[in-house]
């Protein structure tokens, strides 16, 4: 029987970053999933054979139950699944279309509880599920709304969900980073350069949410920086919290 890790979003910067360490664990494959198809030939050449593409729309309920047919067939030992994929955009609630909100509650919600549903049960003692949820499931984000309100939903579940398969030797861990230093950011917008306070590597962010994975935690914290975020966001009126940041965030709306 096959042990694989099964990583969404994996041509990203982050999810780059995942395969880079899981390819120093004990398992046989990686199943990157994304949607370029380009861009998963081009991790196949960089990181060899252990890499299996996966060309999958994530917002297509068809294409993603044909992850779990898969699994059927496959019946592989799954000891890592990372529902790395996401979709985020800094606006005003108010300038979302339909489909821009309707894909961002899938991909970020939806999408991570169905992988789970199919990959649970091809899970044994030892193996792990990361939820990449954000700090911003810390409190109410003005003109990230939708974005935050969905992380917060991530990262409920994935903590709830961890509580549940404890019986089961399998560990699942909400990983709440806050900024990351990848190409998903604009460095600039609307003409102004954009200031991300405690932003930090991928590389960074990843080996502490496999490390804290690995010890059975149900939420991953990187930097000092967000650890302070999470400890205010605990003691602080959430309606300061959120003054704060819509003050320094509208400038670049």
């Amino acid at each position: 029987m096959d042990k694989i890790a099964i990583l969404t979003g994996a041509t990203g910067g982050l999810g780059q970053a995942f395969i880079k360490e899981l390819l120093k664990e004990d398992i046989n494959q990686i199943w990157a999933i994304a949607r370029n198809k380009n861009k998963l030939d081009e991790l196949c050449n960089k990181y060899g054979d252990k890499i299996f593409p996966i060309q999958c729309d994530l917002c297509e309920k068809s294409e993603i139950k044909a992850i779990a047919d898969l699994l059927e067939e496959n019946k592989p030992d799954v000891k890592f699944l990372i529902n790395n994929a996401g979709m985020a955009k800094m606006a005003k609630t108010v300038d979302f279309t339909e489909d821009e909100i309707s894909k961002t509650i899938e991909i970020n919600c939806k999408t991570p509880t169905l992988i789970c549903q199919y990959a649970i049960p091809y899970m044994s003692k030892g193996s792990r599920i990361l939820n990449i949820s954000s700090a911003s499931s810390f409190q109410p984000n003005p003109y990230i709304a939708l974005y935050s309100a969905t992380k917060v939903y991530l990262r409920s579940y994935s903590r709830s969900l961890n509580y549940e398969l404890k019986d089961k030797g399998i560990a699942c861990t909400a990983v709440c980073p806050g900024w990351i230093d990848t190409e998903m950011l604009k460095k600039e917008h609307n003409g102004k350069a954009v200031k991300f306070p405690g932003m930090v590597s991928s590389e960074k962010v990843v080996k502490k949410a496999l490390k804290d994975a690995k010890k059975g935690k149900d939420m991953s914290v990187c930097s000092l920086f967000v650890k302070y975020e999470h400890i205010c966001s605990k003691i602080l009126p959430q309606k300061w919290i959120m003054n704060i940041w819509g003050n320094g965030i509208k400038k670049y709306i």
